[in-house]
């Protein structure tokens, strides 16, 4: 588990602030914060917070305060994507400069007409002041594969499966694919832990990292965590926001979930103690290897005899 010793650990947690942590987002923090320091590497917070439109007032603060109510300490002063348009801007602007970008007027009904996919350029319009998204020109040889820690091997033909994807909105905001590749770069990540929602972007990340030329990270995919009826957890499905008032019992619950199996008495211990006991016995093998895995109920903590 250890990094090689020419590329340090640093790895990140990266939420967007659309509401307060659940039981899943919390999970993912776990698992990464464990992951890093049981590498000895460094844990970075993000907070990607570029599409206004779906962010909850206050959310960014709320997160923050449930990590450290956890015992759950970043490394460096958070980075926040909403102030870093210049650095995706500069991206973007040598994509174009390359001609490996190019404006897309289509419509939603025009890219439902084609099955979802956008496989050719568009032909050139006039009045280029008209909205317009931003796609990258993916070259017909995309194959990705690569090694995912828990969900094991992985590959994706970008061009037939996905299209030429979009860098920068119609709505004048920058795509997620765009800003989390100039992110990762920037702030040297070399692990990513994150849950398999996202799973289906990482081919997709990897090769704009090719294009630009920056490293690849690891990834490692968790289970996503599910209701009863087998929908992600989220702000839109009402979630539970976590209780900064029960860290221990939270923080015993995503161990105990990601089948890391932590002794009974330890849910009576505080934050930091679990979190000492969890780096030291951490281990990725453990993790269940699924997509989704149905979240448990934080109710009464365990009893100790």
């Amino acid at each position: 588990m250890d990094s090689s010793p020419t590329t340090p650990y640093i790895g990140r947690f990266a939420p967007s602030p659309t509401g307060p942590l659940h039981f899943g987002s919390l999970a993912t923090a776990v698992a990464s914060y464990l992951d890093a320091r049981r590498c000895d590497g460094r844990w970075l917070v993000r907070m990607e917070d570029i599409d206004p439109p779906r962010e909850m007032p206050g959310a960014a603060e709320r997160i923050l305060r449930q990590l450290e109510a956890h015992g759950l300490l970043w490394d460096d002063r958070v980075l926040y994507q909403s102030q870093r348009g210049e650095a995706y801007l500069a991206a973007l602007q040598q994509l174009l400069d390359r001609n490996l970008a190019y404006p897309c007027h289509c419509s939603r009904q025009q890219l439902k007409e084609r099955g979802g996919l956008h496989l050719l350029r568009c032909a050139p319009q006039g009045g280029a002041e008209q909205p317009h998204a931003l796609r990258l020109a993916v070259d017909e040889q995309s194959d990705i594969g690569f090694e995912d820690i828990f969900q094991g091997r992985q590959r994706q033909s970008i061009k037939l499966e996905v299209g030429d994807f979009v860098l920068h909105r119609k709505d004048g905001l920058f795509a997620y694919q765009l800003a989390v590749v100039v992110d990762d770069a920037f702030q040297q990540i070399s692990h990513i832990i994150r849950g398999s929602d996202l799973l289906d972007s990482t081919a997709r990340q990897i090769y704009l990292q090719q294009v630009l030329g920056f490293p690849q990270p690891d990834y490692g995919h968790l289970p996503v965590a599910v209701d009863a009826k087998g929908h992600k957890l989220s702000k839109q499905n009402l979630a539970r926001a976590v209780d900064e008032q029960t860290p221990s019992l939270n923080l015993w619950t995503v161990l105990h979930w990601l089948n890391q199996a932590p002794p009974t008495a330890l849910c009576h211990s505080n934050p930091e103690q679990i979190l000492s006991w969890a780096v030291g016995h951490w281990q990725r093998q453990a993790v269940p290897q699924l997509l989704h895995l149905r979240a448990p109920a934080l109710q009464t903590p365990p009893s100790a005899g």
